[in-house]
């Protein structure tokens, strides 16, 4: 069983940049695949970035690619996510993810999931 802990959320002014912590318990954290995702007030949780167990290899949605960065750290069991050129679309509760295997872009292949933080930017 894994489970796993967001942190760093928080209100930030449009153009700044918080960085959001995903602390994972469990030896078989460093093998997952993990995932950020985000849903906003009245909207469908949706994808933001994944990353694969190595760290190799990562991606991202459209809306956030450039200003976003997905990185781990496996001896810390904890996944981050670095967000600048923040904007007040990037509002929403954001939520970690992990599943075994590749990263994917759906929702519905991660098995494991945090409670989530807010994110907050104000105009």
């Amino acid at each position: 069983q894994v489970q796993l802990v967001e942190s760093g959320g928080g209100l930030v002014q449009a153009g700044g940049s918080l960085r959001l912590s995903c602390a994972g318990s469990g030896r078989t954290f460093s093998m997952f695949a993990m995932g950020w995702f985000r849903q906003a007030p009245g909207k469908e949780r949706e994808f933001v970035a994944a990353i694969n167990w190595s760290g190799s290899t990562t991606f991202y949605a459209d809306s956030v690619k450039g200003r976003f960065t997905i990185s781990r750290d496996n001896p810390k069991n904890t996944v981050y996510l670095q967000m600048n050129s923040l904007k007040a679309e990037d509002t929403a509760d954001y939520y970690c993810a992990g599943r075994s295997g590749r990263p994917m872009y759906g929702r519905g292949e991660y098995d494991y999931w945090g409670q989530g933080t807010q994110v907050t930017v104000s105009s």
